[in-house]
This record gives structure tokens, sequence and C-alpha cells, in this order.
């Protein structure tokens, strides 16, 4: 038996009373509700069709008896609680029918300035009716830092099913407003002690007597399978995710022009001497505003570059700045060791070695295959110069591969692949996700050049990812990179365990994400919600890993168009997208207050009046910008704005959509015609873009052959919500 606490033991006594009645009771999609007064507690009990149980804490007082009164409406139980706390208002919605969701939500008006210095976790994993021997399961996914306030977890014996649990943390900001508590690291625990506890209230800022303040916020998905293997277990999560986000309450998002966003960015890019450091007679990119100490680096430079390519090709234009990146390039080779290296070899002695990887040979292994992988983008593009580095630098990536047996380290040395660094940190092994980035390589080396030599090679690396489960993610753009090329090798081979996989790299991704908003402390001037971290212990979201996932999604459902996919992958990738693309312009520090942002940083420095990002976003009671103001991150526009915006041909208008699209009709033609990326069941919204002070034409737009009425906004664009997965026909005169 796990070992567990006195108010774990009591309660579970106290639950398998013999004779309790329950307050209220109802059935639901064979589910079983039952609501207990327990003294001090408030309990609703769920029961499977099984008879296996689990039991939720509604309320609590310690040392205290509830006086509660209950009363139903249409599948919704609301409880009226006074104890010597004040009162409690409890809300519980039971599922719809056919439906796997239902919620709770607990406030409290308290009697007198409260503090809590220690607060109960709110699940109980109960046996069998009739059985006080607790239920044995396993935690799948838990909260880290201020991620979703999640936790995924199954019931093996008596075999019952699982639960997606997920804290609507974005409910509880007067609570830590008022407290200065973070909504961070409250739900998780070790089984059997598992659920969301209130942050303790360490700092003497107690809740204001007679003020009403949202104490629980909580929905939850219930499943009778309980999931036999990794594919099943990943489909699960992935779907019952979903479920709770349609239930989920979203804040609202605004529209952001970002073709003004952009020139402000590409000026601020060319003309700041900060973003530039000269080698050799070359021009590159810094890593960080003002960081000279740092040599080039060819990941830095690709990855502004390619951004760069989408937006020329979108606006069929030409940069001189991408011209100045090309030249630099050809420095980074190796002839010796026959490949592209991570540090410009001119300067890289010049490193003191401060951090273990700034050493001139080096390695961070994913940075040899993000430099190969844009290599190849531009190769097949038609850039021969990126063609030759691609190919020259090929055999060396997959000699390193086969030396590590397609198991990354996380650094190694160029010349001797002597391991530098073996894993993360003990026991968690290397940098897991990197088979599924190297697999994309090989990818494209077998697209530019046929030889099914690579496509075998891509195909050994997908197999290391099996068995990966909820570890598989380093870095938050290698794992979408990975879900991509799995998805191809799918649509290549015909196998199903690849798709299987690139399920398992998204699953990764959405288990690292923020399903609520920060509403308090500094984080009130900046929208959060669906924020993404990049490493699956950073305390921060980042703009470079959130702008390269947000392309490799948008890749991912053009290689998705026609396949059968989860509804749910479609349904997430597509919001994660709508709301990118609201907040990533609040990485600029020009969109912030000065005052949140760090006065000290790690590189380089910040410019509060420089349209280059911030690398780093934190919770609301931290600064942000203390890593500093990330350069190659200044592809946050450039790959939004040819992503989104569809061009019309001698208009005053573009038009706009925050989900992405398929099939955008020739831009010379009318009607424009294209289908809508998402779900039904959501809306997105649909622009209209006012490009001059000419007189906009009259519009007839129509989803799904229904016709549509626009709003007219301050600026003169036409806006319209539309449901997602829809067709849309535009037309004017």
């Amino acid at each position: 038996m796990d070992p567990i606490s006195p108010w774990l033991l009591n309660a579970n006594a106290a639950l398998n009373e013999a004779g309790l009645k329950p307050l209220f009771e109802l059935a639901a999609n064979d589910y079983g509700f039952k609501i207990f007064d327990q003294q001090d507690s408030c309990w609703l009990v769920v029961s499977w069709p099984g008879g296996s149980r689990i039991a939720f804490r509604l309320a609590y007082s310690p040392n205290d008896t509830l006086k509660i009164s209950v009363s139903e409406k249409h599948g919704t139980a609301r409880l009226d609680i006074a104890c010597l706390l004040g009162n409690y208002e409890v809300v519980v919605q039971c599922p719809a029918e056919g439906q796997p969701v239902f919620r709770y939500t607990t406030t409290l008006t308290p009697a007198a300035p409260l503090l809590f210095p220690y607060w109960p976790r709110d699940i109980l994993p109960l046996g069998s009716a009739g059985s006080d021997v607790l239920a044995n399961g396993e935690v799948l996914v838990r909260q880290v830092g201020t991620r979703s306030g999640q936790l995924y977890f199954k019931m093996t014996r008596p075999k019952a099913g699982a639960v997606l649990y997920l804290q609507n943390l974005t409910a509880l900001a007067d609570y830590n407003e008022a407290t200065e508590t973070s909504g961070g690291d409250t739900v998780g625990g070790e089984w059997p002690e598992i659920g969301f506890a209130l942050p303790p209230t360490i700092k003497n800022k107690p809740l204001e007597a007679g003020k009403s303040y949202v104490l629980s916020d909580a929905f939850l998905a219930l499943s009778g399978e309980v999931p036999a293997d990794e594919a099943a277990m990943v489909r699960q999560y992935l779907d019952l995710l979903a479920a709770v986000y349609l239930a989920l309450p979203k804040p609202i998002t605004n529209y952001i022009h970002w073709p003004d966003i952009l020139q402000k960015g590409l000026t601020d890019l060319q003309d700041s001497p900060g973003c530039w450091s000269q080698v050799d007679g070359n021009h590159y990119f810094n890593a960080y505003v003002c960081d000279y100490a740092t040599p080039p680096e060819i990941m830095v430079q690709l990855a502004v570059l390619l951004p760069l390519l989408d937006y020329v090709e979108w606006n069929d234009t030409q940069l001189a700045v991408m011209k100045k990146i090309k030249q630099g390039l050809p420095a980074f080779y190796n002839k010796d060791l026959g490949t592209i290296m991570r540090w410009h070899p001119k300067v890289a002695d010049t490193m003191e070695g401060e951090e273990e990887h700034k050493k001139p040979m080096v390695m961070d292994s994913w940075y040899l295959q993000h430099p190969l992988l844009n290599l190849s983008r531009l190769a097949l593009k038609g850039d021969k110069l990126a063609e030759q580095l691609f190919l020259d630098s090929l055999e060396f990536a997959i000699k390193v591969a086969h030396h590590f047996d397609y198991n990354w380290p996380v650094f190694y040395k160029m010349d001797t692949l002597e391991v530098v660094k073996a894993e993360t940190q003990p026991g968690k092994g290397g940098e897991k996700d990197v088979p599924g980035l190297y697999a994309h390589v090989l990818l494209q080396a077998w697209e530019l050049t046929g030889k099914k030599r690579y496509l075998a090679e891509a195909e050994k690396a997908a197999q290391r990812l099996r068995g990966l489960g909820f570890e598989l993610f380093y870095q938050a753009n290698n794992t979408s990179f990975s879900a991509g090329a799995l998805l191809r090798l799918y649509k290549i081979t015909k196998k199903e365990v690849y798709k299987e996989l690139s399920y398992l790299c998204l699953a990764n991704i959405f288990k690292n994400v923020s399903l609520w908003d920060c509403n308090y402390g500094y984080g009130k001037n900046f929208p959060s919600f669906f924020a993404l971290f990049p490493l699956n212990d950073a305390p921060y979201t980042a703009v470079y890993e959130e702008q390269e996932v947000f392309c490799a999604f948008h890749d991912y459902l053009k290689h998705a168009e026609g396949q059968d996919i989860l509804p749910s992958v479609r349904l997430l990738l597509a919001e994660y997208i709508r709301f990118l693309v609201d907040r990533a312009v609040y990485y600029y520090p020009t969109m912030l207050p000065k005052e949140m942002l760090s006065e000290e940083v790690k590189t380089g420095e910040v410019d509060a009046n420089l349209w280059i990002a911030l690398e780093d976003m934190h919770d609301g009671w931290e600064k942000s910008g203390e890593v500093g103001q990330e350069v190659y991150g200044a592809g946050n526009a450039f790959g939004i704005l040819p992503r989104h915006y569809m061009q019309v041909d001698g208009q005053p208008f573009i038009i706009y959509t925050d989900y992405p699209t398929y099939g955008f009709s020739p831009k010379k033609h009318r009607p424009a015609k294209f289908k809508l990326a998402g779900d039904g069941r959501l809306d997105c919204r649909l622009m209209l873009v006012r490009t001059d002070k000419g007189k906009m034409p009259a519009f007839t737009v129509t989803a799904a052959g229904e016709a549509l009425q626009g709003k007219k906004t301050k600026e003169g664009h036409l806006e319209f919500m539309v449901p997602g997965d829809s067709e849309i026909h535009i037309n004017w005169k």
C-alpha cells in the first residue's frame, strides 16, 4: 500500500462508512455523481460503470462542521455552504449527454482576513464501493512550473479507466493577486495524494474579508478505457484534452496588424548596430542584441534567413539583408571534418568557455541538425550554395548518428565525437527528440536527391522515438519538426506506426503549454493563454521556439490535408496557431511597460524601444527579458504575415484569418476561395483588411454556402467570426 497522509486516511475512512447517505445524486453517461457532507469537507464521488470510484473535494474548512444546502437544475448542482471560514458557493455541472467533461467551481467569501499556510489536494482515488482499499493508479502527466494545471492519470485496480483533470488557473487570478502567489506547481502530487492544492500564503498577504475569490475551477474528462499501450495512451490524452478544451473558458483574441509590426521589426533588424557583428569582411547576426562576446553561430543566421525568405516569396520582393547573410555562410564549413560548424571558425577560439558548450569544437546535438534542415529547405527552393553546404555535410551527420546509435547526448566534440555531457539530468537521457529532427533532415535529403538510402536512414532514426512516452520532449521546435517528419514518413510508407509517433510528438508539445492566462502581477500586461515552453523544465516561454513551432504546425496541417488525422489534433493545432497570432506581438518590449523588464540581462542588452523580441516571458511575479533580446527570434513577424494574409491583385484590401487555410485561389481570380483549418465547433476571425485610403468594395462573404454579415472596425476593416473547417468564398464589386 502507498503511504498516505492523515487527511487522506481520514477522508477515505469517512467516505467508506456503511449506510452513508448522499446530499445529492445524479447519473450521466453511465457515470454516477454523488455529493457527501463529511463534517469539515464536502466531496463529490464519481462512480464508473464497473463500480470504481474517485472523490473530489469541493470545499474544506479545517476542524469545522459545514452547513450545506443543495439545489439542482438541469443537471447542475449548486451548494451554499456556511462555515467558520465564511461562505462557500460550489457549482457542479455534470456532463451533457454523450460528453465526457464535467466541471466544479468553488468560490469563497471569507468571514475574516484569511491566510492559508497549507491546503490539502483535492483528489482521492477510492477503491470499489464497500472497500477501504485505495485504487491503484499512475500519474502520466502533471503540471510543471506554470504550464497547464493538468493531471492525466489512469486507475488500474480496480480496473476503471483514465481521467484528465485541468484546473482553470485563469479563474484564480484574484486569489493569486491578493496573496502574491503563483499558479505554478499547484496541480500534481504523488499517487494517491494527487490533484490541486491552493498555493500557500507565505508572504502574510491575506484574502480580504467580504470579497469573493474563486478557489478552484476544475474541468474533468472521464474515460472507461485503460490505455493498453503508448499509442492508445497518446490518442486518449489528445482526445480528452480536446474535449476539456472545448468546455474551457477561453480569452477573447484581438486583431493585430502584422504588416506594420513586420516593417518596424525589419527596420530595426537591418539598421540596429546591436544586431550585427563583422568577421573577416562578412556581416553576421548576433544571437542577442549587443552580444559581441559570443562568436557568430550558423543556426542564428539561418533561423533569421528562412523566415525572411517566406516573406519575400509572399511579397515578391528582394531584401539586401538576405544576400548579406548568405555571403557569410561558407565560412562555417570545415573542410577537414567535412561539415558545417556551430561557431564561426575564425573567432571560435575567443570564447572563454564560461559555459560547457561555449568551446570551439563542442556541438549541442540539435545545433547540427537544425542548420542542416534550414539549408535543405533553401536547397529545395533552388539555392545552389545551400545545396552544396547541405550535401557536403550530410555524411558527417550520418556518421554522428551511427556513432551514437541514434541516441544523441546533449553535447559532444566534433573532432573526436567524445561525449561532453551525456544527459540533461541524471537518469533522464540525452536530447531525446533529435532522432525525429534528424529524420526530417534525411527526408529532405531523400526529396532533394531521390536516394532511397536517405529514406531508410530516416526510418531507422524515427523508430528510436518509440517507447519514450511523455519523456520524448527535449526542445519544442525539435519535437514539432519531428511530428511533421513522422507524418510525412507515414504518407510515404503507409506504416501506421509513424502516424502514431507523430501524435506522440504532438502530445509532448501540448503537455508543455499553459492553457490559462496569468492575469496577476506583471502578467496583466500581456496575454499568455496557450503559450508554449521551450524546454520541459524551462521557467519561461520563448519567442524563437514558439515561432518555429507555429511554422511547423502550419506545415503539419498542410501535410495532413486529405489524411485520416485525429480531429483532436486538427483542433488543438489550429487553436495554438490562433492564440499565437494574438500573443506573439507581446514578445516585443515596445509593447510592454518598462517596469516589467528585467534590469539584469544575462546576454547582451535590452533596448525597450527596439522591435526585436525578448527571448523570455515569465510568471506574473517575475520580470521578463532577463535572458536577453533575441535576434534569432526575429522571424516572428516574417513567419506570421505570409501564412495569415492572402493578397488580392489590384484591390485595396488583403484577406486575413487567424486559422490556417488551405487552397487559396490565385490572387487574380474572384471569388477568392479557401478552406479553413480547425474544428467547426470553434470560431476563428476572418478580416478583410483595408490596405489604402480608397473606398472598400461591396463584399459578399459566404461560409459553407451561408452568407455572413461582417462588422466594420474603427480602422475601416471588415471583421467576421466564422466556424473552423469551413469553405469560404469572398466576392466583391
